[in-house]
């Protein structure tokens, strides 16, 4: 009786003192304990065991309106990163609003197909301009600029090195951890060929090789290191980076696609730990060549923050999967942009301040960059794929609106120089694009104009789309931002702007917009 009244009061001290059921920083809307949870839209509910929730998200701040006299340039590294959105999607489908932080636009926007035209003449990426009125805020307009990446052919698709680096720590121990991963892979296995490499390294209390450099059409020997996996132990991430690097290296294609694939929950507990080294070990590796794609998977344990962080360093991507169809989505529909055909993407935007009052740039918080920065070409930017997309919008206010800024002063050393001849064309905005190509060190640039009849009345399908995508992620973040827009509004504009929905992804999105709005 007495053990079993000093448990009781060691967790009553510990809950007093906040040390157990923490929600990891950013927003505290993880909930912690039993709770509600589906495997699908549609399947009953089933009690989980008490868990905390250790999640963790980095702080988001919305991007302000800026003043296009005082700023009249926004520059931002391009990204592909859609992590966020199956991340959101999981929460909404286990009947819980996602924290705030969860909540990256930029993700969101970038996980659907858009019908984009593609890049001409000898530049790898294309830049397209749309602008009509912005739906949440009838005197502002909104701005999408489309960023398309060549496709390439499977015949010309070059050859992998692939290794894969899979965390098998006892916090896989989860049918959507490990048992998915493994589901992933099996995905992977039947597009591989001959000219392909394929090595597995595996990390818990200490890093593996569970299978030397192989060509990837041996399926048999492959798919047998895979179901010899299993998860037990703490997670020495770091040890396994280091070991899967190294192979990447010892079998190396000149010309081809070399690239680390982490899937894990992110839980890094034991060995080379720290943000800061991580970083380091990942940006020296890609000056090689070698790039990393981040998978995270499970839940109730995710370490979104970090994730994120690796792929950004890595020099490529993060997605998120919570069901063997997001694989699909990964491996098979999208398993071409593993082959990079832009490097170091950004873009920077010029506003006429004759015709732009302020404007602000949605979602990319993470990803703007310094003005200074856009044409110094040792500045690591976003990489893209083949066939990638990069969606951004920004609301503009035209100059007849009224809207409240901060004001920064009057200036003793600093005159508003005298405008150019460009400012008195009408024109709204010049977007400005700068690339390498991937053999190369010296940045490319292209420039697109917004004529001064560049606003249209009648949208396209993936301006609505995209609007409705980019309005449901502010209302999900509770934004200052969101102006008219409520979880009614965002499901007719998607209703309306569902197009061919082959995979019917944006079916799904109004599915899952119905629901948040049944949580509020």
């Amino acid at each position: 009786m007495s053990i079993l009244r000093s448990r009781c009061a060691l967790r009553v001290m510990l809950l007093s003192a906040g040390l157990l059921g923490l929600a990891g920083c950013g927003d505290s809307g993880n909930r912690v304990g039993y709770k509600p949870a589906r495997s699908g839209p549609d399947q009953p509910l089933r009690e989980e065991a008490e868990k905390p929730n250790t999640e963790n998200y980095n702080l988001i701040v919305d991007n302000p309106f800026l003043s296009a006299k005082e700023h009249p340039q926004s520059t931002f590294s391009t990204s592909v990163d859609t992590a966020s959105y199956s991340n959101v999607r999981r929460f909404l489908n286990d009947r819980q609003l996602p924290p705030k932080d969860a909540v990256r636009i930029a993700d969101m926007l970038n996980y659907f197909d858009y019908d984009y035209p593609e890049p001409r003449e000898d530049h790898p990426v294309a830049v397209d301009l749309e602008m009509a009125p912005c739906p949440w805020n009838d005197k502002h307009h909104l701005l999408k600029i489309a960023v398309k990446a060549r496709t390439i052919s499977p015949s010309q698709m070059p050859p992998r090195n692939l290794v894969f680096l899979i965390d098998t720590s006892g916090s896989m121990d989860e049918p959507n951890r490990l048992p998915l991963v493994k589901q992933s892979l099996e995905l992977l296995i039947q597009q591989l060929g001959e000219r392909d490499r394929v090595s597995i390294v595996s990390y818990a209390g200490e890093a593996s090789l569970r299978l030397p450099p192989t060509p990837g059409h041996l399926s048999k020997k492959i798919r047998q290191a895979i179901n010899g996996l299993d998860a037990s132990g703490s997670t020495n991430g770091g040890g396994g980076i280091v070991m899967a690097y190294e192979k990447a290296q010892q079998s190396f294609i000149p010309g081809g696609v070399n690239r680390v694939i982490l899937a894990t929950d992110g839980d890094f507990n034991v060995g080379v730990s720290s943000d800061a080294e991580l970083i380091r070990l990942i940006e020296q590796k890609r000056k090689t060549g070698i790039y990393l794609t981040v998978l995270g998977y499970g839940m109730g344990n995710l370490k979104d923050n970090k994730l994120e962080l690796l792929a950004h360093h890595g020099n490529g991507h993060y997605a998120y999967i919570d069901s063997i169809d997001e694989a699909r989505k990964v491996f098979v529909d999208q398993g071409g942009a593993l082959a990079v055909v832009a490097k170091d993407v950004k873009l920077q935007v010029e506003f006429n301040h004759t015709q732009v009052n302020a404007y602000r740039l949605i979602g990319y918080e993470n990803r703007v960059m310094r003005n200074e920065d856009f044409r110094d070409d040792d500045k690591d930017a976003g990489d893209m794929g083949s066939g990638h997309t990069c969606t951004a919008m920004y609301e503009i206010v035209p100059i007849r609106v009224e809207m409240p800024l901060p004001n920064a002063g009057t200036l003793k050393y600093q005159q508003t120089g005298t405008d150019t001849p460009a400012t008195r064309t009408g024109e709204w905005l010049t977007v400005r694009m700068r690339y390498k190509n991937p053999d190369s060190e010296q940045g490319r640039e292209l420039a697109t104009v917004m004529p001064a009849n560049g606003l249209t009345k009648q949208p396209s399908e993936d301006f609505r789309f995209a609007a409705s995508v980019a309005g449901f992620g502010m209302l999900l973040r509770d934004s200052d931002y969101k102006g008219e827009a409520t979880f009614a509004k965002v499901r007719n504009w998607a209703n309306a702007s569902l197009g061919a929905d082959r995979k019917g992804l944006r079916s799904e999105f109004v599915r899952l917009v119905s629901i948040a709005q049944g949580l509020k």
